[in-house]
C-alpha cells in the first residue's frame, strides 16, 4: 500500500504541473497578442530604389586652379534630395583619396540637403518627381567638415564652386545654393569663401590660364 505521504507528493507534483502549463500557455498568448499589435501599429517603410547611372561630377584640381566635369557612375536613390545628399557625399568623399587634385580630410561631410520651393518656401525632401522649377538648394554641411578644411581662397572657393556644378548638372531644377553648417548660418568655409551669400546654380567649369610669353625688354 503506497504511503499516505506520497500519494499527497505525488498529485502535489501533478497540481504544479498543471498550474505551471496554465501559467506558460497564458504567457504564450500574451506575448502573441502584443506581437500581433506590434506588426499591426507598425507601418512598412517602402523601400528606396537605387540604380546606377552616370553622373557628372565637378571636380576641383589644387594645381590647376580648375573645375572640370567628369562622369563617374554612381547608385543613386530618385528622390532628388536624397540623391542630392549622396552625390555630394561621393563628391567630397572623392577628395579624401590619396591620388585627389584637391585634397580634404576624409569623414563625412553633408549632413542633408534641402530643397526650396519659391510657392511654399518649404523643405521639399521626400518629393520624388522631376518637373519643379527654380528650387533653392540648402546644402547643410557637417562642422566636422568646416572645422578640418584647409583655409585659402583657392581652396575654399574650389570646393564651394564644386558643389555648386555638380548640385546644377544633377538637379537642373536648382537655380541658387545655400549652405549651413550644423543646421546654422556660418560666415566662412574656412576663413574665406562666404557660406552666408545665395549661390546661382550655373556650370561653374573653369580651366587654367594658359601661359603668357613674358615681354620682350
Amino acid at each position: 500500500m503506497i504511503p499516505r505521504y506520497q500519494r499527497i507528493l505525488f498529485w502535489s507534483l501533478i497540481a504544479g504541473i498543471f498550474l505551471m502549463s496554465a501559467f506558460l500557455l497564458r504567457g504564450c498568448q500574451q506575448a502573441h497578442k502584443r506581437l500581433a499589435a506590434l506588426n499591426d501599429a507598425t507601418p512598412i517603410a517602402a523601400p528606396t530604389a537605387t540604380s546606377t547611372e552616370d553622373v557628372t561630377l565637378y571636380l576641383a584640381n589644387d594645381t590647376e586652379a580648375s573645375i572640370t566635369p567628369t562622369t563617374e557612375s554612381v547608385a543613386l536613390p530618385q528622390a532628388p534630395t536624397l540623391r542630392a545628399r549622396t552625390l555630394l557625399e561621393h563628391l567630397l568623399a572623392a577628395y579624401a583619396l590619396p591620388t585627389s587634385a584637391h585634397p580634404l580630410q576624409s569623414g563625412p561631410a553633408v549632413d542633408d540637403v534641402f530643397l526650396l520651393t519659391p510657392a511654399t518656401n518649404t523643405p521639399d525632401r521626400y518629393h520624388t518627381g522631376s518637373s519643379q522649377s527654380a528650387q533653392l538648394a540648402i546644402v547643410n554641411l557637417r562642422g566636422s567638415f568646416v572645422d578640418n578644411h584647409p583655409s585659402g581662397i583657392q581652396v575654399e572657393g574650389l570646393t564651394v564652386q564644386s558643389i555648386i556644378g555638380t548640385l546644377h548638372a544633377a538637379l537642373p531644377q536648382v537655380t541658387g545654393v545655400r549652405f549651413l553648417v550644423d543646421g546654422q548660418p556660418h560666415d566662412t568655409l574656412a576663413g574665406h569663401a562666404d557660406l552666408l551669400r545665395t549661390y546661382p546654380a550655373v556650370d561653374t567649369t573653369s580651366h587654367p590660364a594658359p601661359p603668357t610669353e613674358a615681354p620682350q625688354l
